[in-house]
C-alpha cells in the first residue's frame, strides 16, 4: 500500500467525521461548512503526518503511526478552533478524540487483519 492510500483514508475520515459532528448539531451540510469544520482538524493531520514520518520506523499503517496522528490531529485542532474562536468544550474534546482515535487508529487495526 503506497503512502497516498493512508493519508486519503485519514483525511477522508477526517472529513466524515465534521460532516458527522455538523449534522449531529443540526448545522448544514454545505460543502463550506464541511470544509470549515474540518479544515483545523485537517491541519493537525498533516501536521501528525509530518511528525510520525520524522519520528516512527514504523510506516503510515501502523498503530503508532495511527496514534501519533491522533494526538496531533485534535491538539492542533483544538488550538486552532480556539484560536478561532470556535467551540472547544471539554465535551467537544473528549468525543472528538474518542471518533477520531476510532476512525484513525480502527483502520489501520483492520487493515493489521487483511493479507498484504
Amino acid at each position: 500500500m503506497s503512502r497516498l492510500v493512508p493519508a486519503l483514508l485519514d483525511v477522508v475520515l477526517v472529513v466524515v467525521f465534521a460532516a458527522v459532528g455538523r449534522r449531529s448539531h443540526a448545522e448544514g451540510l454545505d460543502l463550506a461548512g464541511i470544509a470549515r469544520t474540518a479544515l483545523p482538524f485537517l491541519v493537525g493531520t498533516a501536521a501528525g503526518w509530518l511528525l510520525a514520518s520524522i519520528v516512527l520506523d514504523s510506516g503510515p499503517r501502523s498503530v503508532a503511526f495511527g496514534a501519533v496522528v491522533v494526538v496531533a490531529t485534535v491538539a492542533v485542532g483544538m488550538a486552532l478552533r480556539a484560536v478561532a474562536a470556535q467551540g472547544v468544550a471539554v465535551s467537544f474534546v473528549v468525543v472528538a478524540t474518542t471518533v477520531l482515535t476510532v476512525f484513525l487508529v480502527g483502520w489501520r487495526l483492520i487493515a493489521r487483519l487483511l493479507p498484504s
